[in-house]
């Protein structure tokens, strides 16, 4: 049950008998008591004619999923199944983060009719966004007093990564359809197949010629038919991507604003898109000290399907990356030469020691890239110098620019290479990495 601030403006008014005829008369006395049965009298006779919050069947209608920062929108069915009107109002208790609107709804609900709330949903939080019960109150026609019960309801709905960065994706496809179609070279790389064969021109390198299929396009009676074949090649399809995603104690870091795990899903997602459609096999996988997501043996749309939903549960676990455990993670998803794809955090050598330790044992089968996001921040500040605070922040963010440095060498040195960006930059500049491996038929 639930008073109303009518009733006590009601009750407010049994004060004006003692302020008339003053504090020492009893009448007025008589007369506050009187006030105050009856405004009791009255909110129990409002609060038996008011209809029961229980006597409701509800029903919900959630979708599925939705992309963080979309909008989606949940339906809520409420029928009265009592004798009475009810008159009150509703309120759906989703999470916070879910960005419920409205939460609250008014209804007048006749017995035995329904009646449909829709309440807009926009996440601000990746993960599962639920909600368990829903509030009516049920004021009588005085609206003095009001039932009100909290009613079981349980619903959810999955918020998925943004993947804000696919706007980057239209470009970078149209660069890998050059690639797959005009750019066929002549000498054979590692990681090419063969593509087509053509006529030698001047300029071509002679170690290109085919001269089996210069022999079967050769003129017997010696004419100019005579021609010589060359070969081409492309870069090769079917390979394997690995893309590993550090999701320890660093991961949890915001950089303008954004977790650097986000901007490694961020990451994952274009790279994975952009390998599929070049044909290429992708595995993908979280881990920490214990596996917290893995996709594996998917492609085409599903694969993106598969990663999103893994994605949208892992948050940043607070305990150390487990380093050593990784080439075992990687060698258990694939046995052959693959690019394997580290996106952690890059920051002193000797926070990265764990990381260099394992490096050799992955370059030795793989192909391996660091990518690690940096703070745009870091950049603006060694230009800033204008008194004594800024010059200690310009000399704090050298010194970690000399550590990244140092690190990126370090990982350079052990066979790998490393790519770096903002949040905004670095999902692209590790496409184009993947872009440029393949050019030069290193995958």
């Amino acid at each position: 049950m639930t008073v109303s601030g009518r009733f006590v403006a009601l009750l407010a008014l049994g004060v004006i008998p003692i302020v008339l005829l003053g504090r020492e008369a009893a009448p007025a006395y008589a007369a506050l008591g009187g006030w105050v049965l009856l405004c009791l009298l009255l909110g129990a006779v409002d609060l038996a004619i008011a209809g029961s919050p229980r006597r409701v069947r509800i029903e919900r209608s959630i979708p599925g999923r939705v992309r963080l920062g979309a909008e989606a929108t949940a339906e809520l069915v409420i029928t009265n199944t009592g004798r009475r009107t009810i008159r009150g109002t509703l309120r759906d208790a989703w999470e916070p983060s879910a960005g419920a609107a409205p939460s609250r709804h008014r209804m007048v609900l006749p017995s035995g009719e329904r009646r449909r709330f829709a309440v807009t949903l926009k996440p601000w939080r990746r993960g599962e966004r639920r909600v368990a019960q829903i509030t009516v109150r049920a004021w009588g026609p005085l609206r003095l007093w009001a039932r009100q019960a909290t009613l079981s309801a349980p619903g959810r709905i999955r918020v998925l990564p943004p993947f804000s960065s696919r706007k980057h994706l239209p470009s970078r496809l149209a660069r890998l359809r050059e690639l797959d179609g005009t750019t066929s070279v002549l000498l054979r790389g590692q990681g090419s197949e063969f593509d087509s064969l053509r006529e030698y021109v001047r300029g071509d390198d002679v170690r290109s010629i085919d001269w089996r299929a210069t022999a079967r396009r050769h003129d017997p009676t010696g004419g100019s038919g005579a021609r010589v074949m060359v070969r081409t090649w492309r870069p090769e399809r079917d390979r394997r991507v690995v893309i590993v995603v550090d999701t320890a104690r660093t991961s949890a870091a915001r950089i303008a604003d954004e977790p650097r795990i986000d901007t490694a899903f961020e990451s994952s997602l274009l790279l994975a898109a952009l390998a599929t459609r070049a044909g290429d096999r992708i595995d993908f996988l979280a881990y920490d000290r214990v596996v917290r997501g893995r996709v594996h043996g998917a492609n085409g749309p599903e694969l993106l399907s598969r990663m999103v939903d893994a994605m949208s549960a892992i948050d940043p676990a607070l305990i150390e990356m487990d380093w050593s455990a990784v080439p075992a993670q990687v060698g258990a998803m694939t046995s052959q030469r693959s690019l394997v794809v580290l996106l952690t955090s890059l920051d002193a050598p000797g926070a990265s020691r764990g990381l260099l330790s394992v490096l050799p044992q992955l370059t030795r089968k793989h192909l391996v890239v660091v990518a690690s996001v940096i703070d745009p921040d870091t950049l603006t500040a060694t230009r800033e110098r204008g008194d004594r605070s800024a010059v200690y922040r310009a000399a704090a963010a050298e010194r970690s620019l000399l550590d990244l440095a140092r690190v990126t060498a370090a990982v350079r040195r052990l066979g790998g290479d490393v790519v770096t960006g903002s949040p905004e930059d670095l999902p692209p500049a590790l496409a184009d990495r993947y872009l440029a491996l393949k050019a030069a038929g290193r995958l």
